[in-house]
């Protein structure tokens, strides 16, 4: 069992992430998914943005203390927003082994440096996702030798059930590719 520390997207911890975590769950592996907006939701991601800009570096703090008391060995993953921190510690914290990235991946150089060795990489993303910032996610892939899963459309946040942008069928694969790589962790 492997255990993933899941980072919310800019709308917040909403009940569609606590959902997906919960599938994640349900596969096997322990999930954490702190909550770095301290209860705020959003109801649009333009204005979940502007908190979470004014908010960033706060985030990534908190996300640093969530890891700091977990063992070694652990996944770190993220959706949209959540990619920042996930990827600072996964590029970052000696004590991440993976990291799980829905919906964006960026230049490993804003992370001060290169992909670390031994540090497993799977990326989810929509073809057409106008906030992915492609080609950031590929080019992440190609560098770490990881994983990327492009689906097809342009969806934004489609593993959130509690947002009109959720697709079934695109989370399904997510969940059952990401089970299938924390399978993979042991």
């Amino acid at each position: 069992m492997a255990h993933l520390l899941l980072f919310h997207h800019v709308q917040g911890l909403t009940t569609g992430v606590r959902a997906f975590a919960d599938r994640i769950r349900a596969g096997g592996h322990s999930v954490t998914t702190p909550d770095l907006f301290g209860g705020r939701t959003f109801a649009s991601i333009e204005e979940g943005m502007e908190y979470g800009d004014a908010h960033q570096d706060k985030a990534v703090d908190m996300a640093k203390a969530a890891a700091a008391v977990l063992a070694p060995g652990f996944a770190a993953g993220g959706i949209s927003y959540g990619v920042v921190p996930a990827q600072t510690l996964a590029q970052q914290h000696e004590g991440v082994r993976a990291a799980v990235l829905v919906d964006g991946g960026l230049k490993t150089e804003w992370f001060g440096g290169p992909w670390p060795a031994g540090v497993a990489l799977q990326i989810h993303v929509c073809a057409d996702d106008p906030w992915a910032e492609r080609p950031m996610p590929d080019e992440l892939a190609a560098e770490a030798a990881g994983e990327l899963n492009l689906y097809p459309g342009s969806a934004h946040l489609s593993v959130d059930a509690s947002l009109p942008s959720y697709d079934e069928t695109i989370t399904a694969e997510v969940v059952e590719r990401t089970i299938a790589f924390l399978d993979r962790l042991g």
